[in-house]
C-alpha cells in the first residue's frame, strides 16, 4: 500500500468539499497540528487525528465528511489528540459514575476562601473571568475526583488559539486542585491532573519609547492640557506613570497620606508586591505639589465628583497616544520604557528591580537583553575610540633613527 501524500492547508467545509485526488491523499490542517482529512479517489473523505503518545504515534478516524462538518471534526480531533498525548485511550471507555464535590463547587470555595483573601482586586477579577468563561463551562459539572489528566489536556488544547488564556486557566486549575487536597475534597494521595502538562509558549509584548517618541508624547500631553483634550487628572496620571515607572493601579490608587514630599518619595502601603517606597524625581515632586495644592480630597488623582478618585484613563490615553503618533503603545509600556531608559543610563538590573518594585530578580531579568544591547553599544564606542588612536599611530611614519 502506497503512503498517502501530505499537503498543508486550512480545513474548512468549503475547502474540503473542493478536494479531489487521483490517489489517497492526506491534507493536514494549518491551525491544529495532527488534524487532517484523508481523501480517496472515489470522493470519500474521512477526518483523522494523529499524535504521538508515550507508546508512539497513533492515528484515529474522527468521522466522515458529510456526516460531520469540518468545525465539529476539528473539535473532536483536538480532544483525541489531547488524550493520545496524555497516554489515554483515544476514545474513552464508559466509566462508572464518580460522586463527590464538583469542579464548580471547588471554584466557588477557591474564590471565596483563597482569592478574595490573598489576591489583589485586579488579580481576583482576572481569575473570576477565567473561571466563569472557561473552566466552569468546560469542567464545572465534573466531580473533582473524576477529573483526569486527559480531560485537563483536552481542555487546555481547546484554548490553543489564545495561549495566554489557556496557560492562565491551567495555572488556576492546578492551584485549585492543590488546595482541594488540603481541604479534603479529593482522595488523599491523588495526583494533580494538571501536573506535567506542557504550557503553550507565550511571547511577551515589549515596547519601549525612543527619545523622539517621548518628545512627541510630552508635546501631546501639553496640547491635551492646554486644549482640554483630556482631564487634568488623566494628564497628571500619565505624566507620573512616565516619570516613576509605577503601575497604573499604584498611581490611580494614591492617597494623600501616601505622598511624602519632604522625603521625596511615595510610600505605598499595599502595592502588587507589598509595601514599598518609590523615589520621586524633582519633576514628579513638583507635579505632586501642584496636584495636592489644587484640591483637598483624599485621593491624589481626583475624579470628577468631590471625594472620588479617577478610576480609568484608557480613553484619555488613547486620545493622547494617537495624537503623539504612538499607535499600539499601551500604558504599561511606559513602565517598560522607564526600565529601558534606566538600563541605557547604566543602571544595573537589581537597581531597576527596586525602582520597579519587583519582588524577584527573575522578573527584572526579562530586560536582560536590553542590558546586553547597552553593553554592546558601550563596547562599540570604546573600540571606536581605541581604533581611532591606533589608526592615528599607524599613519605616523616610523623614525629611521629610532629604528637604528
Amino acid at each position: 500500500m502506497k503512503m498517502a501524500k501530505t499537503k498543508h492547508g486550512t480545513l474548512s467545509n468549503r475547502a474540503v468539499a473542493k478536494l479531489k485526488v487521483e490517489k489517497d491523499t492526506v491534507f493536514w490542517d494549518r491551525e491544529l497540528t495532527g488534524f487532517g482529512v484523508r481523501v480517496y479517489p472515489t470522493g470519500s473523505k474521512v477526518y483523522i487525528a494523529q499524535a504521538r503518545g508515550p507508546e508512539g504515534p497513533k492515528r484515529v478516524a474522527v468521522g466522515r465528511h458529510g456526516v460531520i462538518n469540518a468545525d465539529e471534526a476539528r473539535k473532536r480531533a483536538a480532544h483525541i489528540i489531547a488524550r493520545i498525548k496524555a497516554g489515554e485511550e483515544a476514545v474513552p471507555k464508559p466509566m462508572k459514575p464518580v460522586c463527590g464535590p464538583t469542579v464548580a463547587e471547588l471554584c466557588a470555595r477557591y474564590m471565596e476562601e483563597y482569592v478574595s483573601v490573598r489576591c489583589k482586586p485586579g488579580t481576583a477579577a482576572l481569575y473570576r473571568s477565567v473561571i466563569d468563561r472557561h473552566v466552569l463551562p468546560a469542567l464545572g459539572r465534573l466531580p473533582i475526583a473524576a477529573l483526569s489528566r486527559a480531560q485537563v489536556a483536552e481542555f487546555h488544547q481547546g484554548l490553543y488559539e489564545t495561549p495566554g488564556v489557556a496557560n492562565m486557566a491551567l495555572r488556576v486549575l492546578s492551584s485549585m486542585y492543590r488546595l482541594a487536597a488540603g481541604w479534603g475534597m479529593v482522595p488523599e494521595g491523588a495526583s494533580n491532573p494538571c501536573k506535567a502538562l506542557v504550557k503553550y509558549p507565550e511571547r511577551r509584548r515589549e515596547r519601549f519609547l525612543t527619545d523622539s517618541e517621548f518628545t512627541r508624547l510630552g508635546e501631546a500631553l501639553d496640547e491635551a492640557e492646554a486644549r482640554c483634550g483630556a482631564s487634568a487628572s488623566a494628564v497628571a496620571a500619565i505624566r507620573l506613570l512616565a516619570l516613576t515607572g509605577c503601575r497604573r493601579s499604584e498611581i490611580l490608587g494614591l492617597r494623600r497620606e501616601d505622598v511624602a514630599l519632604e522625603a521625596g518619595e511615595l510610600r505605598l502601603p499595599d502595592s502588587k508586591t507589598g509595601a514599598r517606597a518609590v523615589a520621586l524625581p524633582p519633576q514628579a515632586v513638583e507635579l505632586l505639589t501642584s496636584l495636592l495644592g489644587a484640591h483637598d480630597g483624599p485621593w491624589v488623582i481626583p475624579g470628577r465628583k468631590p471625594g472620588t478618585r479617577l478610576a480609568n484613563i484608557d480613553e484619555a490615553w488613547r486620545t493622547i497616544r494617537d495624537r503623539a503618533g504612538l499607535g499600539g503603545v499601551r500604558l504599561h509600556d511606559l513602565r517598560h520604557s522607564f526600565a529601558s531608559r534606566a538600563l541605557a543610563l547604566g543602571e544595573s538590573l537589581p537597581v531597576i528591580g527596586k525602582l520597579l518594585g519587583h519582588s524577584r530578580l527573575e522578573t527584572t531579568a526579562r530586560y536582560a537583553h536590553l542590558a546586553r544591547d547597552s553593553v554592546r553599544e558601550s563596547a562599540e564606542l570604546v573600540a571606536a575610540s581605541i581604533a581611532e588612536s591606533i589608526a592615528t599611530d599607524i599613519e605616523k611614519p616610523c623614525s629611521t633613527s629610532a629604528a637604528e
